[in-house]
């Protein structure tokens, strides 16, 4: 917990239900085909805690527990439709409200292509953030230069995706790219007129290999903080490989590069647009586990980096971490983790902590 296992993977990807049990013993008879009502509604909690050393760089000791309570509920509402979501009760001591919500129409009219319509993480087809083990982040996903909103973060769209038999997948996602913030005048929440797209292709070779390559492009309107300057339009691409390495889940390997472009942005403190920015950067994750799923430890090492020429604001992240857990129960495991930022004012950081979901 929290990695899937490829029974999670499928149940997950067909819409949070069994296929090997029927859907109505979950239901409440109620005499209409076209409704359907759970027996019993479908929630978890997920509950991390972590006791801190130098968090931040200050050279303190913090308790840093509730870090993360979310409640979540996931489920079939018919045959073809199914929900998820989670609302972060507490989040580094505050109400973070909703981040995934959406439903999914499963198999539509039998083509095999999955429909999400909702919020959620535009880097979901790539590496899930919220199943990584470590505390420290994929860095690369969410850094964004100057007053630009789009990143590979939290936003509001569609996706779409469709396996085939050759173990190719092929996914696709229609976004605002501004975030998930609140809406503004009119109930609206994307900030321009502009849609973004993504486009991701994968392959699995064998058993140990899945190589993919995906592709970002759009635009968005960015307006002067100062209130001096014209309003421009910023054209952004990002695109780059992944690579994942599964020996019989007793060691995986993850790899991820990014290469962002972004035509003109402005500086959050104000000032001349900065024209032609490019930032790059990517993370290499190392999982290993000795008997695999049957496991009780764990070790996971995690190399970031990010390097960009935006001049107004230092991007640039370096940093190496290891992270081990040791399983009390097969939802529960107390982990210890030690980040050192490379890059700058180098400094380390040490965590441990517990993490459970019931």
């Amino acid at each position: 917990m929290p990695r899937l296992k490829p029974f999670g993977d499928d149940f997950a990807g067909n819409g949070f239900r069994l296929k090997e049990y029927e859907s109505p013993r979950y239901f409440i008879p109620t005499g209409d085909e076209k409704l359907s009502l759970f027996r019993e509604l479908p929630l978890a909690i997920r509950f991390d805690g972590f006791a801190s050393y130098n968090f931040g760089n200050e050279g303190e000791t913090d308790f840093a527990a509730p870090f993360v309570l979310k409640i979540l509920s996931g489920g079939e509402i018919s045959d073809k439709l199914s929900y998820y979501f989670y609302f972060l009760l507490n989040e580094t001591g505050s109400v973070a409200g909703v981040e995934d919500a959406f439903v999914i129409y499963n198999d539509f009219m039998g083509s095999g292509v999955n429909f999400y319509l909702g919020q959620f993480q535009v880097s979901d087809p790539l590496f899930k953030g919220e199943l990584r083990y470590t505390l420290e982040p994929y860095r690369i996903y969410g850094t964004r230069p100057g007053t630009s909103s789009a990143n590979l973060k939290y936003d509001r769209g569609i996706i779409f995706d469709k396996s085939f038999s050759t173990g190719t997948t092929v996914v696709g996602e229609i976004v605002n790219g501004c975030g998930i913030g609140e809406a503004g005048e009119g109930y609206l929440f994307d900030k321009d007129k502009y849609k973004n797209f993504m486009l991701r292709v994968s392959q699995s070779i064998g058993k140990i290999i899945s190589v993919g390559f995906f592709g970002y492009t759009g635009k968005e309107a960015l307006y002067d903080p100062g209130m001096i300057y014209e309003n421009i339009t910023n054209h952004l691409n990002m695109y780059g490989p992944d690579l994942t390495l599964n020996f019989d889940e007793k060691l995986i390997m993850n790899f991820q590069y990014v290469w962002r472009t972004d035509s003109e942005i402005y500086p959050v403190n104000g000032g001349l647009p900065q024209a032609d920015i490019i930032t790059n950067g990517g993370f290499a994750e190392i999982i290993y586990a000795p008997r695999g799923d049957k496991s009780k430890w764990y070790l996971t090492g995690l190399f970031n980096f990010v390097e960009s020429d935006y001049e107004d604001e230092d991007l640039d992240y370096t940093s190496a971490t290891l992270h081990f857990g040791y399983l009390l129960r097969r939802n529960m495991r107390i982990v210890g983790e030690y980040t050192q930022q490379l890059n700058g004012s180098s400094y380390g950081r040490a965590n441990v902590g517990v993490v459970t979901a019931f």
